[in-house]
C-alpha cells in the first residue's frame, strides 16, 4: 500500500512539474511537424522548413532576444528559420533580426503573408511595425 502511494506521488509530482515547465515557455507548443495552421491568430510564426513546417515557435508580442528573454525558442540557436507566417489580426508587419535587440535585419513580413524566406537564417529577434 505505501509503495502505491508513493508511485502515485511521484507521478503526481512529474506530471505537475511538466505542466508547469510547458507553461513558463510562452511561445505556442509546437506538433512534431508544424503547419501554417498551426499558427494561431494574432501570432507570428517561424519555421524551421519550407512552407511552415518543421519545428515552429510563435509570438503574439515582440521578443529582442529569442535565446535569452522571457520566451525562447529551443531551436533558434542551432536551426535556421526557413519559412514564416504573420497570423496577426492588428493589421501589424513583423520585422526580423539575426541579431539580439532588433540588430542586423533579415527581413519584414506583411499581416496575413507567408512563404519561404529568401536566404536561410538563424534569428535572433523581431518586432510589430506599422509597415514593412
Amino acid at each position: 500500500m505505501k509503495r502505491t502511494r508513493a508511485m502515485r506521488a511521484k507521478a503526481g509530482l512529474f506530471a505537475g512539474a511538466t505542466l508547469l515547465a510547458g507553461a513558463g515557455l510562452g511561445a505556442a507548443a509546437t506538433p512534431a511537424h508544424a503547419a501554417y495552421s498551426d499558427c494561431a491568430a494574432g501570432s507570428i510564426c517561424f519555421y524551421t522548413g519550407d512552407n511552415g513546417t518543421g519545428k515552429m515557435c510563435a509570438w503574439s508580442g515582440n521578443d529582442n532576444d529569442w535565446r535569452n528573454g522571457n520566451i525562447q525558442c529551443s531551436w533558434a540557436a542551432d536551426s535556421n528559420v526557413r519559412s514564416v507566417y504573420n497570423n496577426g489580426t492588428s493589421g501589424m508587419s513583423v520585422a526580423y533580426y539575426s541579431g539580439a535587440n532588433y540588430e542586423n535585419r533579415k527581413g519584414c513580413t506583411a499581416k496575413g503573408k507567408r512563404g519561404n524566406l529568401a536566404g536561410t537564417y538563424k534569428l535572433r529577434s523581431h518586432r510589430w511595425l506599422n509597415s514593412c
